[in-house]
């Protein structure tokens, strides 16, 4: 399973709180807390708030499909396949 962890701010951004009641949630919560090398305190996520925060990607980041469009045809140009004939599997040749 993975393991999502954020600092209280990255936290109270997901509930829409201030830093300190995401504290208090994550104390609430019995979540697990470590303090990180760079000094932040991170809570790990249980289930229900990584749903949530895959929620709350999905409708920020509703380009992202096209976005990996965009990349693929990039790639498909950059790598010399040119095909003006969807029946044409030449690779770095123009389909006549």
């Amino acid at each position: 399973m993975p393991q999502i962890w954020m600092t209280y701010d990255e936290f109270a951004a997901l509930n829409g709180c201030s830093a300190a009641e995401a504290r208090a949630q994550a104390l609430q919560l019995s979540l697990v807390r470590r303090k990180s090398r760079d000094g932040n305190t991170r809570v790990k996520l249980n289930a229900a708030l990584m749903a949530r925060f895959y929620e709350t990607l999905r409708e920020t980041e509703f380009d992202l499909d096209h976005a990996i469009t965009a990349l693929r045809e990039t790639h498909r140009l950059m790598s010399g396949v040119v095909v003006t004939n969807p029946d044409s599997q030449l690779r770095g040749q123009m389909a006549r």
